[in-house]
């Protein structure tokens, strides 16, 4: 059997499925395939959404449990794992009934099989059904990877995904790896009870973020009872008597640390394997994920990718703006190629760090002329009475007009606070146009008007 398209997606998860839906917009020939046992996307079934549940459920009884803080008695605080997991099932399913329903609309046809290229324009499907497509978008996210540590591949470790479906409490872990899903878990995990030891290859953690940022959230985890390693030289994996066992180099001397389980964090690979992108003429990055350009085009110019598997970021909202841009500009519509100037990065520790925007590094690096100013939770009237005085605002502004450039927010609710500075530096909005708004008082937003009004101030002078 054989079918005819013009725009076939090739995974649908966030940035497939919403590519998609905009290709509708031009034609209605188009499908959507996608073999996964569960469909839906990383995002909803596996990343985000089940995370941040279980995120949140560990940050409310780590306030149970520090009570005595807020003059509260209370007697017993734990985490009841199995209803903690029922709880997560039940709103996740929500999320991926929705999905679902969206891919099975019959608003495109939905392939629920695994595919892989014939040639630059064809895909066999495993029922050997050929689809022939005028433009694809590939869209199939990310795999778990295990780099070539010894022991790693032969010690039974979990993944992201056994962290997220955890019904019970384990006594102890230990987590490799030090990035975004790393830092976020092995806080959840020390958060409902379990002893944590994570051991990171770099000097810090969240190595991309802004040192200022990692070395803040370091101080909260060490505070937390979390035994952290960086600068590590992670040389074996083993099992042990007591599960699972690893030995490293760490300031020049050989440790060794055991836990009842190890949890692999160090990192995800672009999913990309069994497509056969040899015989489509897709590259490679030497990262492994699919070479693209501004408007997410591989080398062969009628196939496009988005998400996860072309990067460079492996974030939700820039996933789906790739998949829609490609939509577009496969049915000739002009378009503006993706920009990263406007950044905005999240992570769902507590203190959370929310960046947007140019860094300092950045900026520094480009020669631009500008003038940044912070100011600590830890001396501002509402995160003190939370108890939450981890973390500084910093604002980044260019010299003369003040217009923003970038932001960091590190402490309680960062990620909600960084989208009043995110608009601003979408509007080229200037220091001088957010002090004319009113920041009602006491509040965490308030904390923002500090670093604005130090550098209004500097660039009076």
């Amino acid at each position: 059997m054989t079918k005819d398209y013009d725009f076939i997606v090739i995974g649908g998860g966030s940035a497939g499925y919403n590519a998609a839906r905009k290709a509708l917009e031009f034609s209605p020939k188009v499908a959507v395939v996608d073999g996964a046992d569960e469909p839906g996307g990383l995002c909803i079934l596996r990343g985000c959404m089940p995370s941040k549940t279980l995120i949140y459920t560990g940050e409310i009884l780590h306030h149970a449990k520090n009570g005595a803080m807020f003059g509260l008695e209370i007697p017993r605080a734990a985490a009841d794992m199995k209803r903690v997991a029922e709880r997560k099932r039940r709103i996740i399913s929500e999320f991926a009934s929705y999905r679902v329903d969206g891919l099975t609309s019959g608003d495109f046809d939905f392939h629920r099989q695994m595919a892989r290229f014939r040639d630059t324009h064809s895909i066999e499907l495993a029922d050997g059904t050929v689809l022939n497509g005028r433009k694809f978008l590939i869209s199939t996210g990310s795999q778990v990877s295990w780099p070539s540590i010894p022991g790693l591949d032969r010690v039974p470790l979990w993944t992201s995904d056994d962290v997220l479906d955890l019904d019970f409490l384990p006594e102890s872990v230990l987590v490799f790896g030090g990035g975004i899903v790393a830092c976020e878990l092995a806080q959840y995990l020390s958060r409902i009870g379990s002893q944590v030891v994570q051991i990171q290859r770099s000097s810090h953690i969240v190595k991309d973020f802004p040192e200022s940022a990692s070395r803040e959230l370091e101080t909260a985890f060490h505070d937390e009872g979390i035994e952290l390693f960086t600068g590590t030289n992670l040389k074996e994996v083993r099992k042990s008597e007591k599960g699972v066992a690893a030995v490293f180099e760490h300031n020049g001397e050989i440790v060794t640390r055991e836990a009842a389980y190890g949890f692999n964090a160090l990192g995800r690979i672009a999913q990309t394997d069994s497509l056969g992108l040899e015989a489509a003429g897709v590259k490679l990055r030497e990262n492994g994920q699919i070479e693209t350009n501004g408007y997410q085009q591989s080398s062969n110019p009628d196939i496009y990718a988005a998400g996860d598997c072309a990067g460079p970021y492996e974030i939700v909202h820039i996933a789906i703006q790739q998949g829609e841009l490609a939509a577009q500009h496969a049915f000739g519509s002009k378009v503006a190629p993706m920009s990263y100037d406007l950044l905005l990065q999240v992570l769902f520790t507590d203190p959370q760090i929310a960046l947007v925007g140019k860094t300092e590094k950045d900026l520094a690096e480009s020669g631009r002329n500008f003038i940044a100013a912070s100011y600590p939770f830890d001396d501002h009237g509402k995160s003190i009475l939370m108890e939450a005085k981890y973390g500084y605002v910093k604002v980044i502004a260019s010299i003369p007009d003040g217009r923003l450039l970038g932001a960091e927010i590190v402490g309680k609710d960062a990620g909600e606070l960084i989208h009043s500075l995110s608009t601003a530096i979408a509007l080229n909005a200037s220091v001088h146009d957010l002090l004319k708004a009113p920041w009602y008082h006491p509040t965490l937003s308030e904390i923002i008007t500090y670093p604005l009004e130090e550098i209004a101030e500097k660039l009076q002078q």
